[in-house]
């Protein structure tokens, strides 16, 4: 297919927080893997900036002036990776569409093989990583993540929810119609299209620094991933709701045979107050979960912004 000079078949979209000394090897690398294919001289590498603390706002300025095919976003306030992503969706031209972490663990020299897949007509493509360089806890959580996912978002069981992946022009499109605060990115993709496959890779080590997910934020993407996308908690509320009455039911019978057959057993104190406490707590986290979707009805309904932009290295018309 000819390309006009200035047309931009590949985007390689990244949000970036705490990785100031990452980002001069994160380019090189994304250079290099790129350098001699068909999409050299046609790609553009889009940097999002999530309020970072650190200097990396600064080499995303600097490395824009040197690189034309580099493209900063600032956001005004630290929005989260998946929403950050959207802002980088949202602002990238390319037709086939990269998204991939700030740390080097996602090997830039696997950006080919992403896109020969969505090239063969894919609308989305993941990685499947050979060996995980993560922490035992963040190994055992994504396991816990990908059965939720698989009820939540009718995930293929054997598709792992990398953040590494490829997409088509045509489902960013379709991910881009949602607006509201809580971006939960797979959860969209899976909302438009069942046409996803995966390539498996390499998983490297962190290039530098610490990662940014500790147990709270884990917590909080796994919320947004169960709530945002599905009403499936509240139909297992429902669920639990109808067998625990069931249950109740069940127990009343026992006791009122007991109670005919033996009325000389003495009540105990004991199951009932396990009963209660029993009740109570199934009770208030299925509150829990109704106040969770009230509060993001809450938040919609207040028109709380997705992402807000601060500024960009390039102007609004290119």
């Amino acid at each position: 297919m000819q390309k006009n000079s200035d047309q931009v078949a590949l985007s390689v979209v990244v949000p970036v927080y705490r990785s100031a000394e990452v980002l001069p090897e994160l380019i090189s690398q994304v250079r290099d893997a790129l350098a001699g294919s068909q999409y050299e001289g046609h790609y553009e590498l889009v940097l999002v900036n999530d309020c970072s603390p650190d200097e990396s706002w600064n080499y995303i300025e600097r490395y824009a002036k040197e690189f034309p095919w580099v493209r900063g976003i600032s956001l005004r306030k630290n929005f989260g990776q998946h929403n950050a992503t959207m802002a980088g969706l949202r602002y990238s031209r390319g037709d086939v569409i990269i998204v991939m972490d700030d740390d080097l663990q996602h090997p830039p020299s696997a950006i080919l093989a992403l896109a020969a897949m969505i090239e063969k007509g894919f609308d989305v493509c993941y990685t499947r990583y050979n060996e995980r360089k993560h922490a035992a806890w963040k190994k055992w959580g994504s396991r816990l993540n990908d059965i939720v996912a698989g009820w939540v978002l009718n995930k293929p069981r054997d598709l792992y929810l990398s953040s590494f992946k490829a997409l088509s022009r045509g489902a960013v499109d379709a991910v881009l119609a949602y607006d509201g605060p809580y971006a939960y990115v797979d959860g969209l993709i899976f909302n438009v299209t069942n046409s996803v496959t995966s390539v498996d890779i390499d998983h490297q080590e962190r290039f530098a620094g610490a990662g940014n997910y500790n147990l709270k934020r884990s917590v909080s993407l796994w919320l947004k991933m169960a709530t945002g996308s599905s009403v499936y908690p509240l139909r297992i509320a429902t669920v639990f709701g109808f067998v625990m009455a069931a249950v109740s039911l069940i127990f009343l019978a026992l006791i009122i045979i007991q109670r005919l057959t033996h009325p000389e057993m003495q009540p105990g104190w004991a199951s009932v107050i396990a009963t209660i406490l029993l009740i109570g707590g199934l009770q208030m986290v299925f509150l829990g979960i109704l106040g969770e979707y009230l509060g993001r009805v809450y938040i919609r309904l207040n028109n709380t912004p997705q992402y807000i932009v601060r500024e960009t290295t390039f102007s609004n018309s290119n």
